[in-house]
């Protein structure tokens, strides 16, 4: 049994589940970028630049740092000072084993 869902309605739906995935994201500080390309293939810079080319697809020019700034939830250069450590050796090796086509 499929559940008829309208376009509008599904979009709203789809928006809601972005919004909550960024805030996941935000809130989850701990867990660093190069681990969610190495278990999921993107990154919150996957994110933030999928969601810039969505922009640009509709005629919106968003830079880069504002793209960033969205999903990080303030600039980029700050989250990265506050929360983003050192990659370890492991997690280099894996991801430069991994095919990471985002």
């Amino acid at each position: 049994m499929t559940t008829e869902i309208d376009a509008a309605t599904r979009t709203e739906l789809e928006a809601a589940a972005f919004r909550r995935l960024v805030e996941h994201l935000r809130e989850r500080t701990d867990v660093q970028n190069i681990d969610l390309m190495n278990l999921a293939g993107f990154c919150r810079n996957c994110l933030s630049r999928w969601y810039r080319e969505a922009a640009e697809a509709q005629g919106i020019a968003l830079p880069d740092p504002e793209a960033r700034e969205t999903i990080y939830g303030m600039p980029y250069k700050e989250w990265q000072a506050k929360y983003q450590k050192e990659a370890t050796p492991e997690q280099k090796a894996k991801f430069a084993s991994g095919n990471h086509q985002h």
